[in-house]
């Protein structure tokens, strides 16, 4: 069975219109979630929480879409081999 991992982070934005992180050492690690249900739960509860902010926004990475265990891994996957 596929493992469905998902990040959800956020941090403050330059611009509410793009999404590019103030500062990228002050993004907030919300966690690491088995499912999206989970993950979505996280995720609204914290843009709930700063929803006084309009350039704060949080996201949820698909960390499973990131690696397709069957397909072949490139170089830089395999530190330069």
């Amino acid at each position: 069975m596929t493992q469905r991992l998902h990040l959800v982070f956020g941090g403050e934005l330059t611009d509410p219109t793009k999404n590019v992180f103030k500062d990228v050492k002050a993004i907030h690690i919300v966690g690491m979630f088995p499912d999206y249900q989970s993950a979505f739960n996280a995720w609204k509860a914290e843009a709930q929480r700063t929803v006084d902010n309009a350039e704060m926004r949080y996201f949820i990475a698909h960390l499973h879409r990131l690696r397709d265990e069957a397909a072949a891994t490139s170089a830089t996957e395999e530190m330069g081999n």
